[in-house]
């Protein structure tokens, strides 16, 4: 095969793998008792599949039931690797709690390395201020994992997109956050996605 069949080959390769559909995982960030996360990434589901640009998948850390990290066996971390290793991208749906993200979130993104890296993300957050210092805390250590995080975040308020802090009616301006903030999700995962 001459020089240039290989080249042009390997571009039709990198072609196809370019046009593949991406895979973003929506993960619920909150196990505890009572959470609203579930009705806020479900919302972000909704939002985000009306827009045909990738398949999206909840995926909700109290399904894998892991242990802190290092304190017993976890017979649901090949399952939460698998999970994570097969999404391009991620939203991340976070609650602020004492302004930080949850012990649960922190430990469930603790337990994998490789599987997080080179991959973007964006963050959907809440709180009594929107979540905006969990969010914070969250960009720094998806720094450290190799996950580039988007600018655009949407900030939810439990005392403008909740009623009495349990049921969600997120206010339309949310609607067109998420979709900028997919905007910027899409292309840097499937950017990412070249380098993996």
């Amino acid at each position: 095969m001459s020089f240039f069949n290989k080249l042009f080959g390997k571009h039709k390769e990198e072609d196809l793998q370019m046009t593949q559909t991406l895979n973003i995982g929506i993960i619920i960030g909150s196990t505890r008792e009572g959470r609203v996360s579930p009705q806020v990434a479900a919302w972000v589901k909704e939002v985000a599949d009306k827009r045909g640009d990738a398949n999206y998948t909840i995926i909700d850390i109290a399904d894998y039931n892991l242990p802190f990290l290092g304190t017993a066996d976890a017979p649901g971390a090949a399952d939460w690797s698998k999970a994570v290793g097969e999404q391009d991208g991620f939203v991340f749906i976070v609650q602020e709690y004492n302004h930080s993200i949850t012990g649960a979130l922190k430990n469930a993104l603790d337990y994998l390395r490789v599987e997080w890296n080179n991959k973007a993300a964006g963050i959907v957050s809440y709180g009594s201020v929107g979540g905006a210092r969990a969010a914070e805390h969250l960009r720094g250590i998806l720094g450290e994992l190799l996950v580039a995080d988007v600018r655009v975040h949407p900030a939810l308020s439990l005392f403008t997109d909740f009623e009495n802090g349990t049921k969600f009616t997120p206010k339309d301006v949310q609607k067109d956050s998420v979709n900028q903030m997919l905007d910027q999700v899409i292309p840097w995962s499937t950017a990412l996605k070249t380098i993996r």
